[in-house]
């Protein structure tokens, strides 16, 4: 991984008034441990405050495109958020600092940090330059986070970020992040090419080493499975917080207190509890169906197994399906549960299988995504280029 023009000149230290107000900031919305971490189409409002409820103390927004979100009011209209939603880092991905910055002062009123990924590995990051991908244009990086400083003050900046394969590479990535004015720098611990979480193990000497080297807020991100990782992680790394998705997915109270208790184990029982809480909460704080039935196989998903009858009503009828619809189908495996007396289930369907539909329901779910963006951008295209065919009209009359 080699950045594709030369690095900027990257100070030792920052000064002392941007150090101040950077943990100023951060003690003013309460140093907040447990994160929600950004997640496409995962980590939206009601998911946001169902781990809210249940432990997490701070939560990032899905990531959303700083271009289509400055340019595109329907697109918009997927940002969502309320009363009690805080503290909230909105995060976006852009590769324009004009179009961020846009983006930023249109939700700066409605959040406590404006958040930018320079983390996201998929295809569609890499086709549409953004995320983990601005990794090779460090200049461009550091032209992101000064504007967006600039243009959404006194909004303080945060950034998320994956480690490069050399330590001294990632030491001098973060400076220059940290240099740009960024208030908060999240790292993820592992390469941009480590896509398979699951896989392989994040690197916490990484982060720790991250952490000792800069003088702002540092957040951990990898390996946090349960509330004992996040707390093992805070005491090897020295982070000020911690970030969970895939394991939040499953267990959207991984952050409750009552995890450490002797008997507070999660337990697929439990899922059943919190997926009902989670529709509930899609009732007062509607959400896209794709993200409902993400979640409700996330948190319920073994107990989907065994009762396949309620998982084929799910999947074939997803796009007609409404929250009560879901509501409905949630209740009933809630009544089979508690029925048959068992806290474990007995899946009907190979595990073999079940891996396999995940995998065609999560390329479905990116296919759909791409498709979703790619549309988006066209029509801006086209609204562009008829922007400019009615200026000349304009200017020959």
């Amino acid at each position: 991984m080699v950045a594709k023009t030369a690095l900027p000149s990257i100070p030792e230290s920052i000064g002392e008034e941007q150090k101040r107000r950077a943990w100023a900031l951060w003690e003013s919305i309460g140093a907040p441990k447990y994160h929600v971490a950004p997640m496409v189409d995962q980590s939206e409002l009601p998911f946001r405050m169902l781990c809210r409820r249940n432990g997490s103390t701070a939560a990032y927004t899905p990531m959303m495109h700083a271009r289509l979100f400055a340019e595109d009011p329907k697109y918009r209209r997927e940002f969502t958020t309320c009363e009690g939603d805080r503290p909230l880092f909105v995060q976006f991905c852009a590769h324009d600092p004009q179009h961020l910055v846009k983006a930023g002062r249109l939700v700066a009123p409605h959040s406590d940090y404006i958040d930018i990924n320079f983390g996201c590995p998929q295809r569609i990051a890499k086709r549409g330059n953004y995320g983990a991908f601005l990794m090779d244009d460090l200049p461009l990086v550091y032209e992101l986070v000064s504007e967006l400083v600039k243009g959404v003050y006194p909004t303080p900046v945060s950034c998320k970020i994956r480690v490069f394969p050399k330590l001294e590479d990632t030491l001098n990535y973060a400076r220059l992040i940290q240099s740009a004015g960024c208030s908060v720098l999240a790292v993820h611990g592992r390469l941009r090419e480590q896509k398979d979480n699951s896989a392989t193990r994040a690197d916490w000497d990484q982060i720790k080493a991250v952490k000792q080297a800069l003088s702002i807020p540092v957040l951990a991100n990898g390996n946090i499975r349960h509330i004992q990782d996040a707390q093992a992680c805070l005491d090897y790394t020295g982070c000020d917080g911690v970030l969970s998705a895939e394991s939040l997915l499953v267990d959207p109270a991984l952050f409750n207190p009552r995890r450490l208790e002797p008997e507070g184990g999660y337990t697929v029982l439990q899922g059943c509890q919190l997926v009902q809480d989670y529709l509930r909460l899609c009732e007062q704080y509607p959400a896209p169906i794709r993200m409902v039935k993400g979640h409700v196989h996330k948190m319920v998903g073994p107990w989907l197994a065994e009762h396949v009858d309620i998982r084929e009503a799910i999947n074939t009828q997803s796009a007609q399906l409404t929250i009560q619809d879901y509501i409905r189908h949630m209740d009933e495996l809630v009544e089979r549960v508690r029925s048959n007396g068992r806290a474990e289930p007995i899946p009907a369907i190979s595990q073999k299988a079940l891996l396999r539909q995940a995998a065609e329901e999560a390329r479905a779910a990116a296919i759909q995504e791409q498709e979703r963006e790619a549309s988006a951008l066209a029509n801006l295209d086209a609204f562009e280029r008829l922007d400019q065919v009615n200026s000349v009209e304009t200017a020959a009359q």
